[in-house]
């Protein structure tokens, strides 16, 4: 009997492990990427060190994914985190876990990662060919193949589509896979940016650009209410706001700007507990400028432009800062207020929310219910994750399912 003949559209995470779980499951993969390199995307996930996975149980990374999580069910069940690690560290990576249960490359090397997914595919049968997918070849409701950009044909008996969302379009992910899913009759939820660097008019942003704040308590609030509460790190730039806790909560946030960052500097002191810090940095040093008193509390590229966003004046010498102006720095200190008003580009966001609608895929196989033969894997599916390491685990886990279920 003859292999099945799979073609794999994409080379991304998604995408290689689909053609590697398709190989080992005995069908006759080609893999498909425009790229004259695979995972180029990947490259440059967590700053180019790739957080390869988040290492909790099912619950807990079910809670951390926003947009349709019971539809991952069956793909994350059978290949669990710790798979994902095990994968690795059996295909000659090595992998620590830091912080929030975030797993990394021992090398702090993306390419690492993709080097071996490369490889494996590579060991596993998988033909790897660069070539650019203009359509599929849909014929009485099952899929026969792929045209190329060229204008050449090639039949395949199965086809899965892994081409990413529409983030980082110079990486390849340029929304092609939506293309293809509507011609072939699915609904394709919109893209919108998620996991994305925020926006803000606010000049404190720009005078504060490249600072990286640690520990700090961040709260969204839109006409009064609280839509979001996290502690961490981020960064002010010269457009607004991005980092680790910013970007988790732009996929929280979905649409709803303009709204207001709070920012409390010290959210493990509270206000009656750092108003006594301020009286002890201020009897130290009664005879020095208020500015130069705050090196304690404040980096001091934030000092500055923190006082004059506070309208404090910083050089007051300490002695004479009255108890109303202590209260106006606890109140900045615990509540500095940060107007956003939307995203960055979604070509820079991290991730896109929206894809093909889930109720039109089978979450057993990841198989079309429109289009027999016709498989969908990570990002393109309108499903998507918080940071740290959950979304890559979004596309092995699919993309193993898909493969596996295409071979079959």
């Amino acid at each position: 009997m003859e292999p099945i003949r799979i073609a794999v559209v994409g080379g991304g995470p998604a995408g290689l492990f689909a053609a590697i779980f398709a190989a080992e499951y005995g069908g006759d993969v080609t893999l498909l990427e425009q790229n004259p390199f695979c995972g180029k995307k990947l490259n440059i996930t967590g700053k180019g060190r790739c957080n390869i996975t988040n290492l909790c149980d099912m619950e807990t990374f079910l809670q951390n994914v926003p947009v349709n999580p019971r539809f991952l069910y069956r793909a994350l069940s059978e290949f669990l985190p710790e798979d994902a690690v095990a994968f690795f560290e059996s295909h000659g990576v090595p992998t620590k876990t830091e912080r929030g249960r975030r797993v990394f490359p021992v090398s702090d090397k993306a390419r690492d990662v993709t080097d071996c997914l490369v490889k494996t595919a590579k060991e596993a049968g998988v033909r790897i060919q660069k070539g650019c997918v203009k359509e599929l070849l849909l014929e009485n409701g099952a899929v026969k193949g792929v045209l190329l950009e060229q204008g050449k044909k090639l039949a395949f008996d199965r086809v899965i589509l892994a081409t990413g969302g529409a983030s980082y379009p110079l990486t390849g992910s340029t929304g092609d896979g939506y293309r293809f899913a509507k011609a072939a009759g699915h609904t394709v939820i919109p893209a919108k940016p998620s996991l994305v660097p925020l926006v803000s008019s606010d000049p404190f942003c720009k005078k504060c650009m490249g600072l990286s704040l640690k520990n700090v308590g961040i709260s969204f609030v839109k006409d009064g209410k609280a839509l979001y509460k996290e502690q961490g790190e981020m960064m002010l730039t010269h457009f607004g706001v991005t980092g680790p806790v910013i970007l988790s909560a732009s996929a929280h946030l979905g649409q709803k700007y303009p709204l207001e960052l709070h920012l409390d500097m010290k959210p493990a002191l509270d206000r009656k507990t750092l108003e006594n810090r301020l009286l002890r940095e201020f009897a130290a040093s009664p005879n020095k400028d208020l500015a130069n008193c705050m090196g304690a509390l404040l980096p001091s590229s934030m000092i500055s432009p923190f006082l004059e966003k506070s309208g404090i004046d910083g050089t007051l010498k300490v002695h004479s800062v009255s108890k109303e102006i202590r209260g106006k720095l606890c109140d900045a200190l615990k509540d500095l207020i940060i107007p956003i008003t939307g995203t960055r580009p979604i070509a820079e966001a991290i991730v896109t929310s929206g894809g093909v609608k889930v109720s039109e895929v089978d979450p057993r196989s990841m198989e079309s219910k429109l289009v027999s033969g016709l498989f969908f894997a990570g990002e393109l599916l309108d499903v998507d994750a918080y940071t740290g390491g959950y979304n890559l685990q979004i596309a092995y886990a699919t993309g193993r399912l898909a493969g596996v279920s295409a071979s079959q």
